[in-house]
């Protein structure tokens, strides 16, 4: 498994919230529901995303597929100019819906199952869905994306985008599981193909991943955490000398290769302390550390806290 698939494998939906938007112009749509990943496509029409934060819109067709990154309030629109933009049809919030001074929206407004809009025959449809992320392997992939990257259909929506849209308006058993896959196939496809296009500003260990040297250490890392790695056994995996391995890795990735291979392993190690009930002596195994009190000695050299600490307080969190 290559570094970008260890990333996307731990970034999966649970929950997926879609909605569908009918919508004439003018329109516009906020969305404050503070997830950190939301897709956005437009079927048909076009329409515009605004960030915030003075960033520039930014303008999507029919069948583009945007992710939006980050917890700021951002903007759907018709139009980009700030002068022409109404007030929001309605407002998309952690739990619920809204109207723009934040009352309960109108019933007019809402066309249906997961659907919502001022018109049923808008030239314009417009679908969204939001992604929960989290765990210390999500951020590395978040890091690497800009506030709004986009992937250009040609003018038309692809077959599952166009199989999204027949099952966003199904309410059938499993439907939620249905959902959920379709917006991981979404994410992931998008994200993959966002990488290798030319406006991509990729991070070192991407760039690294085709490089004869740098690509190979890589992978054994990212497969095989819990080998005793260190800077001449990756050089001999690679077929080069210890000298030339590590001046290749730091210049492609960013970093020497113990300190990414540090990065990863507590990345690692912070997630399953999130997600499991193993032991962190089993952790501490399973990520390359000999013993407990290794793996919370970088733990807390590292994140700041010790490994029962972050257990405890990823177990607490759903609660608050």
């Amino acid at each position: 498994m290559d570094a970008l698939a260890s990333l996307l494998y731990e970034v999966r939906s649970e929950g997926a919230l879609f909605s569908r938007n009918l919508l004439t112009p003018p329109w516009s749509v906020r969305f404050a529901d503070r997830t950190p990943l939301t897709l956005v496509t437009m079927l048909r029409g076009s329409g515009w995303i605004v960030p915030g934060d003075d960033a520039a819109p930014v303008e999507l067709g029919p069948g583009d597929v945007a992710i939006v990154v980050g917890r700021e309030p951002f903007t759907l629109s018709d139009t980009a100019d700030d002068d022409l933009r109404t007030p929001p049809l309605y407002v998309v919030g952690p739990d619920h819906c809204t109207s723009a001074d934040g009352e309960e929206i109108s019933e007019a407004v809402v066309l249906g199952l997961r659907t919502c809009g001022n018109d049923r025959g808008g030239s314009a449809v417009m679908l969204t869905g939001s992604y929960q992320v989290g765990g210390r392997v999500s951020e590395r992939l978040l890091s690497a994306l800009p506030r709004v990257l986009v992937v250009r259909s040609g003018g038309t929506p692809g077959p599952i985008l166009e199989l999204t849209a027949v099952e966003v308006s199904r309410d059938d058993p499993g439907q939620q599981a249905v959902l959920d896959r379709l917006l991981d196939l979404l994410l992931l496809s998008t994200l993959r193909e966002w990488f290798t296009s030319p406006e991509a500003d990729p991070p070192g260990w991407y760039r690294a991943l085709g490089d004869p040297v740098a690509g190979p250490a890589l992978r054994l890392i990212h497969d095989r955490p819990a080998r005793p790695w260190t800077v001449t056994t990756l050089a001999e995996e690679a077929g080069v000398s210890r000298a030339t391995f590590a001046r290749r890795f730091g210049d492609l990735v960013g970093q020497p290769p113990m300190a990414y291979l540090t990065g990863w392993r507590l990345a690692l190690a912070a997630d399953l302390l999130a997600r499991t009930d193993a032991t962190v002596e089993s952790i501490a195994r399973q990520v390359g550390y000999k013993s407990a009190f290794g793996l919370s000695v970088a733990f807390h050299r590292v994140y700041g806290t010790r490994p029962s600490q972050h257990r405890a307080t990823a177990a607490a969190r759903p609660a608050a």
